[in-house]
């Protein structure tokens, strides 16, 4: 389980095709953390687990299953790509985003973004979660724990402050960039419990 709070952005040191998926290292920058395998680590909101002990050359490793590289955005990652990290939580751990699972549920589209004023983006997720977004309900976009702060038929908003542009990716956004979301468990989980109960 994560928060959503991002604690490093990593750069891909490499993206390596294999027989069961892919093979992803990524080195950390700056990070304090040195996790160890076996361990979960949110990558851009999308939980995987460390493959191999931390090296000399300090990369982290992970291995992507083709059904993760088809429901995320990990597969579109090269040599270079800024990606969002965090460590899991532990049970005492300060909660201070929201509950995030780490399993992506799409992948959506940045429509716009607003720097002037107020910075905000505009993401269209896959038509079939839109009903997992609430006003003022949470989101989890490429890892990073937000607020939704506007609302349409097909699309969401969300605002960003000062220090989300300067620690995460989403500072980097433009229209047309693809974006793992994983909707709210809660919302997720009373809706299915509704649609249960009807039947």
């Amino acid at each position: 389980m994560f928060t959503g709070l991002v604690q490093a952005v990593g750069k891909v040191a490499e993206l390596t095709k294999t027989s069961q998926g892919a093979r992803l290292r990524i080195d950390p920058g700056g990070w304090g953390h040195i996790p160890d395998p076996g361990e979960s680590i949110s990558v851009s909101g999308c939980c995987l687990t460390l493959a191999e002990p931390v090296g000399g050359d300090g990369l982290l490793a992970f291995d992507a299953i083709p059904e993760t590289l088809r429901l995320t955005i990990l597969g579109d990652l090269s040599a270079g790509s800024a990606v969002n990290l965090e460590a899991c939580c532990t049970p005492t751990s300060l909660l201070g985003g929201h509950i995030v699972q780490g399993h992506v549920d799409g992948v959506g589209e940045v429509v716009s973004v607003v720097s002037e004023g107020e910075y905000r983006v505009r993401v269209r997720p896959p038509r079939d979660l839109m009903e997992f977004v609430t006003p003022k309900g949470s989101v989890c976009v490429d890892g990073v724990s937000l607020t939704i702060a506007g609302l349409g038929e097909d699309w969401f908003e969300i605002a960003l402050i000062p220090t989300t542009l300067r620690e995460t990716t989403l500072g980097e956004l433009d229209a047309g960039s693809r974006v793992n979301v994983e909707m709210d468990v809660l919302a997720k989980t009373l809706v299915h419990w509704a649609k249960w109960a009807r039947v």
